[in-house]
């Protein structure tokens, strides 16, 4: 079903998600970081081209990943009376890590469906959290199915991963903190050369589409000449397809090493928000991905691959940086396999 503008999460109900989160959340940074287009792994500032590249580094958020924004700006949404049941959901990792976390806070208890294929990290910590975890299948389908089951047989609240306003409003402080967080970058180097510009260019990692929705809504509204590109694995093209024919479709399959960007299909509300505030949706390989997630830890920073697709459209090309003005990559997790992560900078496949 299509969505109106009216029906699209706006600006005040972002600026309503951020004071709800604000005691919890943690207002992510915004590095500033030398980078070269198409650079083969390394860089050094030398390789800075005239446009600045920003990564907005959500993976140093509480359950390292932006999830938690939304996860819990839709419990503080709830009547309180509604949450005594507890709280389910489905995830293949960081949504439900969100969810744990977000429940332990409000002292109810959490049942979380992940997928047998869960990478362990993000079991494990799921289960620290407190959080009961059953498992169902390798997709988004299985698992969601699976909690319906256990929300009909023991009652409690859905807490949707992407498709719904207060989560999308809740990942969209994200946005709202990359514009306030340039403006204060702009103020503090008022003298330097070279001056901070306008926001040119932000690129987010597409999952479900809860992300991109809350981003580009609030982007959309603060910067409305910044050009907006979500970037999803070739392995995983949900909302690439879903554009191309004009309404949310179901893929057969999926396969990437970007776990949290496997959804087999994108929201119908975050489709509406990508249709309405997104100017292109790129895909990216797994061998780019695997070279983005070394170019992280080469700026000191831990990210999973769904969190470095982003960079991996950068260094491939496949999305150019800003000419002029400030380009911003949006880095949506970082809860990578240690093992993974060894092999990888050791050169393996």
């Amino acid at each position: 079903m299509s969505q109106s503008p009216a029906s699209l999460v706006g600006l005040d109900a972002i600026r309503r998600a951020a004071e709800r989160i604000r005691p919890v959340a943690r207002r992510t940074p915004l590095l500033d970081a030398p980078f070269a287009s198409g650079a083969s792994g390394h860089s050094t500032a030398d390789d800075r081209p005239s446009g600045r590249l920003w990564l907005k580094a959500e993976s140093l958020q509480h359950v390292g990943a932006f999830k938690l924004r939304g996860a819990y700006n839709f419990l503080s949404a709830q009547d309180p009376s509604a949450l005594s049941d507890g709280v389910v959901t489905y995830s293949s990792g960081n949504h439900a890590q969100a969810v744990a976390w977000s429940a332990r806070e409000f002292g109810v208890p959490a049942t979380v469906v992940m997928p047998t294929d869960a990478p362990p990290v993000k079991r494990a910590a799921t289960l620290a959290y407190g959080a009961r975890v059953e498992e169902a299948g390798t997709t988004t389908v299985e698992r969601k199915a699976r909690a319906e089951a256990i929300l009909a047989e023991e009652g409690g609240v859905m807490v949707p991963p992407f498709d719904h306003p207060e989560i999308i409003a809740g990942q969209g402080t994200a946005g709202l903190e990359i514009h306030e967080q340039l403006a204060e970058e702009r103020a503090r180097r008022v003298n330097a050369r070279p001056e901070v510009g306008p926001l040119a260019l932000v690129l987010v990692p597409i999952g479900g589409g809860g992300l991109i929705a809350g981003v580009s809504a609030a982007i959309r509204a603060l910067s409305p000449g910044t050009r907006i590109v979500g970037v999803e694995p070739e392995g995983a093209p949900k909302m690439r397809r879903s554009l191309d024919v004009g309404f949310p479709i179901t893929l057969e399959q999926v396969d990437s090493i970007a776990d949290g960007l496997k959804p087999v299909r994108p929201g119908d509300l975050t489709f509406a928000h990508v249709q309405e505030n997104v100017d292109d949706v790129v895909l990216v390989d797994d061998e780019s991905i695997r070279r983005a997630v070394v170019w992280c830890y080469g700026q000191r920073l831990v990210v999973e691959p769904s969190g470095a697709a982003t960079v991996a459209a950068l260094l491939s090309g496949r999305v150019p940086m800003a000419a002029e003005g400030e380009t911003c990559a949006v880095l949506s997790g970082g809860n990578l396999d240690p093992a993974l992560f060894r092999a990888w900078l050791g050169g393996e496949r």
